[in-house]
C-alpha cells in the first residue's frame, strides 16, 4: 500500500489545502478540502492537485472565458445590441436555420413523444418561459410575448 502524501497547508494555483476529505470510491484517490482565493470551499482529488490539473474551484475558468470573450472585436461590437439578437433569434427565410431547429424560431421546438410544441426563454439564469402548446403558432406567440416582456 502506498503512503499518503500529506497536502495540508500546501498551495496549488489558487487553492490552499485545508484537510483530508476522504477517498474517491471509483479510483481510490484521496480527496482534499480546499479553500480558493475567491473564498469558495471545494473538494478536489490530490492527484489532480499535484499534477496541476486543478488550480481553482472553477473561478479561474470563468475569468479566462470572460477575458477571451472581451478580446473578440465582433463580440464587443454586438454587446447590448438587441437588433443583432433579433436577427439571430428570428432568421428570415433567406437566412439559414440551424439544422437542429425545425421550427425556425429560437426557443420553440417540437416534442414528438408528447406531440406538443415547447416554448422556452432562459433569462438571468432561470427559465421565465417553459410551456407546451398544441400548435406551433401558440408556442411562437408565447415566445415572442416573453421576449417583449423580458428582453425589450
Amino acid at each position: 500500500m502506498k503512503r499518503l502524501i500529506d497536502l495540508t497547508n500546501q498551495r496549488f494555483g489558487r487553492l490552499v489545502v485545508l484537510r483530508r476529505a476522504g477517498r474517491n470510491k471509483s479510483n481510490g484517490n484521496v480527496k482534499w478540502l480546499c479553500q480558493c482565493d475567491c473564498g469558495n470551499l471545494c473538494i478536489k482529488e490530490g492527484y489532480n492537485l499535484r499534477k496541476g490539473n486543478t488550480r481553482s474551484c472553477g473561478c479561474l475558468r470563468k475569468e479566462v472565458a470572460r477575458e477571451k470573450i472581451f478580446r473578440q472585436p465582433n463580440t464587443i461590437a454586438h454587446i447590448g445590441n438587441s437588433d443583432t439578437l433579433q436577427a439571430a433569434w428570428h432568421p428570415s427565410k433567406k437566412d439559414a436555420v440551424r439544422s437542429k431547429n425545425r421550427s425556425g424560431v429560437t426557443g420553440v421546438s417540437y416534442d414528438r413523444h408528447h406531440d406538443l410544441w415547447i416554448a422556452r426563454l432562459y433569462y438571468h439564469r432561470a427559465y421565465v418561459l417553459n410551456r407546451s402548446f398544441h400548435t406551433k403558432e401558440e408556442a411562437v406567440a408565447a415566445r415572442l410575448a416573453a421576449e417583449a416582456q423580458y428582453l425589450n
